[in-house]
């Protein structure tokens, strides 16, 4: 057998096969690119300038940052601190995985090659174009209070809209953090966008929706009317007092019979309390009430009870030039002219008297009108008939059995007449049982020998 290979001729093709054109191979692709496959790849990425808002689904929340996937060659990242108007939230409170939402572009690129974004700006811009049609159209505002600054609120209207403390309300509200957290409406009373402020009005929108109210309730409100009420404010001229459909002042001089330093010493905020109507003003839509209107007047009370050439024990409280001021009730004081103070001649009250000093003092005259009362000494020691209130306590050392008179200055320094009247004093409200006497009080007078409160 030979070494050598032979190469057969193929076999002949039929007849038919050999009538066929020559092969064409079949195309499986057109190059229809206009330019590099790069460019190709970059046409389909939005484009992205600075100032622009954008619209992504959130693709990750991180503790610190949020990734936004807009379409670009990468994920845009929201700083946590450009999620919303408020501070130190946590990116998982404002935004979940899958949201679609909108961002504005800060920075194209950042110096680590980043596409950085603001959710909170794109909001302010959107927000900024809403309330300014709003004002334009006379509108309202909605959104919840989201922090307490100094003077007021800031309400989250997709901007921080700053609602002053004294518009908050239709009176002047001094806490407010109960407010954080609730639904406010408002009317936009300022709005700045260059100094990127919006100041809010919660009390023009109250005055406005509530006019109509507020006329009703006026009309139906009646002085001499006692109605109940609850304070709202305390301020140093007085209570405004919630009467359920409006606010009424009550004026100082209408919180007690008594002199009132400070109207806090009297009420306090949140009292339920019952006053008078003493005035309604339809045109400057303001009532005026009275607390003491509806309690006992003392001097009423006392005038009541008391009658003239009756005695009365008292305290010296003051003395004046002209006599001493004796108080012979809660509240109530009488002035024992000079002329009244002894049988002899008396210069100056501090020969007879000193401020603490407690005696018996006959009525000479009870001047209801002009609140004034003179009191006498000198006629109170030749006796008289002494006041019921006084007999209980002091009868035995006091008076006889038909009501005369017969104490003396070294009987007002007896322990016991001392215990007796402390528990006077007690009973009435005056003092605590058992509390050391003071000297005081105010009240005016005049050289006539009368008192007035």
């Amino acid at each position: 057998m030979s070494d050598q290979t032979t190469t057969l001729p193929p076999p002949a093709a039929p007849e038919a096969d050999q009538q066929e054109e020559a092969y064409i191979p079949r195309t499986i692709a057109v190059d229809d690119l206009d330019g590099s496959f790069a460019d190709a790849v970059d046409s389909t990425m939005v484009s992205v300038e600075d100032g622009q808002i954008v619209l992504g689904r959130v693709v990750k929340v991180d503790r610190d940052e949020v990734l936004l996937d807009i379409g670009y060659k990468s994920e845009g990242v929201i700083p946590s601190r450009e999620l919303s108007i408020r501070n130190d939230v946590d990116p998982h409170d404002v935004v979940s995985l899958g949201d679609e939402l909108e961002a504005l572009v800060l920075q194209k690129e950042d110096k680590d090659g980043r596409l950085v974004l603001s959710k909170k700006r794109a909001q302010y811009e959107r927000a900024w174009g809403d309330i300014e049609r709003t004002k334009e159209n006379d509108g309202v505002v909605t959104g919840p209070v989201i922090e307490v600054v100094k003077g007021g609120l800031i309400v989250d209207i997709g901007l921080r809209g700053f609602l002053p403390a004294s518009l908050v309300e239709l009176r002047r509200v001094r806490d407010l953090a109960p407010y954080v957290g609730q639904e406010l409406t408002a009317k936009i009373i300022e709005l700045d966008k260059n100094r990127n402020n919006v100041v809010l009005s919660r009390r023009a929108w109250l005055e406005e929706t509530q006019k109509e109210q507020r006329e009703e309730f006026l009309e139906n409100l009646k002085p001499g009317e006692t109605r109940e009420g609850v304070v709202s404010s305390v301020v140093n001229f007085g209570a405004f007092v919630d009467l359920g459909g409006m606010d009424g002042l009550v004026h100082v001089s209408e919180l007690s019979w008594k002199h009132v330093d400070h109207p806090g010493s009297v009420v306090a905020v949140g009292d339920k309390i019952t006053v008078q109507v003493l005035e309604v003003d339809l045109d400057r839509e303001r009532i005026s009430l009275s607390l003491k209107a509806t309690q006992q007047d003392p001097w009423q009370e006392f005038a009541s009870s008391h009658r003239v050439g009756e005695l009365v024990y008292g305290r010296v409280t003051k003395l004046v030039p002209f006599g001493a001021f004796v108080q012979v009730g809660d509240g109530i004081e009488g002035l024992v002219h000079i002329s009244e103070m002894s049988a002899h001649h008396v210069d100056l009250p501090e020969q007879v008297v000193t401020p603490g000093e407690e005696l018996w003092v006959k009525i000479i005259d009870l001047d209801l009108q002009r609140r004034r009362i003179s009191l006498s000494i000198k006629q109170a020691a030749e006796g008289g008939i002494v006041s019921a209130e006084y007999q209980e306590h002091f009868g035995e050392h006091a008076y006889d059995e038909e009501g005369n008179f017969i104490g003396t200055t070294e009987w007002a320094q007896d322990p016991a007449v001392e215990q007796a009247w402390r528990e006077y004093e007690a009973e009435q409200g005056y003092v605590e049982p058992g509390a050391p006497a003071e000297a005081g009080g105010e009240a005016g007078g005049e050289a006539g020998g009368e008192a007035e409160a």
